[in-house]
């Protein structure tokens, strides 16, 4: 569908009673805030939909699915705008806009909350922390919950209480025929085990029920900055440190480049470092002596691991995660071998600019203990993550960095199974969601499919594709 012809499907009466029936509001191309309105925090993805309907509640989702149903027209569902694969955005058709939902129900005392989709986690934090409780949630505050919980979820409380997928005890959904439907155990158990790592293949999640645990208020959390030239050091005495680390430990390694702040000499301004992450997510206290060996794998630059809010270190990397830079995202699980890590190493020394970078998660603990068929998030046997990340604050030599990102991602993948997080795959091809999914996983995963989203209405994801597909 062509801009000009959109136009004229937003003129027709069929929109005016679209809107009449909302509760939310339409954003048409011709909008003063149109254009704000259609951007998504990862400007790598500059698009032009049709229609944004911005909903205030699960029954304005209904009337969107069902309009964009009736006029044949692509859709895209939103919910933080994160939009690292660019699936939260369209040109042409219609965005289904959750932000403006953002309602939670917090019960203390079952350690539960039931919480709208358009909510960011820095959102549901600010709820669950005013009772001292958390689930694992992202590493950057402004993620929204709902894509980040449904391809998964790893987070600071991984190893501890597993993914945020883990912890979904039931969710609403809009299916593609514009029922709303509950999926949990009992009721929809196919639906509930397809969408606890399967994506947003399956119809519209408008709230998510999560379990509960107590967390913070003060958790020992922080960051470990060591030189380049110690790197090595580093990375194979963390490997070590690993095999014994308590569950409430979890850590990342972050090769990156030193930003230009405070607490770090200027002379280190600029050059590469290796940045050890980590939260321990218990006692303070006790917590000391799990992070003491973290602090002797070298000599830091910077030690600035000690006690802190809970949501101060779900909110420490906010400032250097803004929003309007161009991001691309890939993944491989793997495991940590001499080979795989000296890899990292060296595509270390080449990465194509200073926002360009490579993690190594630590998982095991209670991300390892679920069992692979319990949840469409399979790949529990691996015991490191590495997310390859390419940024750049405008377009100029993104492509480049891309084309970096995608050969690093090949190159680490040879020490593991070729698995990706489906979180983190980085394209929408056909391999690359293959490559998230063991083949029965996957075969299941298009089942479910077939009974809820048979002509691929929401196919704006890492898409499972149903049966009939061409």
């Amino acid at each position: 569908m062509s801009i000009d012809t959109a136009k004229g499907i937003l003129g027709d009466a069929t929109v005016a009673e679209l809107e009449a029936g909302l509760r939310g509001t339409v954003i048409r191309p011709d909008d003063a805030d149109y254009d704000q309105a259609r951007a998504v925090w990862n400007a790598a993805h500059d698009k032009h939909p049709a229609l944004i309907v911005r909903c205030a509640g699960t029954a304005d989702v209904m009337r969107a699915v069902e309009f964009a149903r009736s006029q044949d027209l692509l859709v895209a569902v939103r919910g933080g705008s994160h939009s690292i694969a660019g699936f939260s955005t369209c040109d042409d058709g219609i965005v289904i806009d959750l932000s403006p939902m953002k309602g939670a129900v917090v019960d203390p005392v079952r350690r539960r909350v039931v919480a709208q989709t358009g909510m960011t986690w820095g959102d549901l934090d600010h709820e669950t922390q005013a009772f001292g409780l958390a689930v694992t949630g992202g590493l950057v505050s402004s993620t929204g919950i709902a894509g980040f919980t449904l391809g998964g979820g790893v987070g600071w409380l991984v190893r501890r209480h597993g993914l945020a997928s883990d912890n979904v005890t039931a969710a609403e959904v809009v299916t593609a025929d514009g029922r709303v439907v509950r999926a949990d155990r009992d009721e929809n158990p196919e639906l509930f085990w397809a969408l606890r790592g399967g994506g947003g293949n399956f119809g519209v999640v408008t709230s998510l029920e999560y379990q509960l645990h107590p967390v913070g208020p003060q958790v020992l959390a922080g960051l470990i900055i060591y030189p380049l030239e110690q790197a090595r050091q580093v990375v194979m005495g963390w490997r070590e440190l690993t095999g014994n680390m308590p569950d409430e430990l979890t850590t990342l390694i972050n090769f990156t480049t030193a930003p230009t702040l405070p607490f770090l000499p200027a002379e280190v301004h600029g050059t590469r470092i290796v940045v050890l992450a980590g939260m321990y997510a218990g006692d303070p206290a006790a917590g000391e002596a799990a992070v003491a060996p973290l602090r002797t794998l070298g000599t830091p630059i910077a030690d600035l691991m000690g006690p802190m809010p809970y949501t101060g270190m779900q909110t420490l990397l906010d400032p250097l995660w803004t929003a309007g830079a161009h991001n691309y995202f890939t993944s491989a699980f793997i495991e940590p071998s001499d080979a795989a890590l000296d890899a990292v190493l060296r595509l270390h020394l080449t990465t194509p600019s200073p926002s360009s970078e490579l993690h190594l998660h630590h998982l095991g603990g209670a991300f390892a203990r679920v069992p692979a068929e319990a949840t469409a998030f399979s790949q529990r046997d691996s015991s490191v993550l590495c997310n390859v990340i390419a940024r750049s604050p405008d377009p100029t030599g993104f492509d480049a960095r891309i084309a970096w990102a995608r050969g690093a991602r090949e190159e680490i993948a040879r020490h593991g199974r070729g698995t990706m997080y489906v979180n983190f795959t980085g394209d929408a091809a056909e391999d690359k969601v293959r490559a998230a999914y063991p083949d029965a996983v996957h075969e299941r995963l298009v089942r479910v499919k077939d009974a809820y989203d048979p002509t691929n209405l929401f196919r704006l994801n890492q898409n499972i594709r149903p049966s009939n597909a061409a």
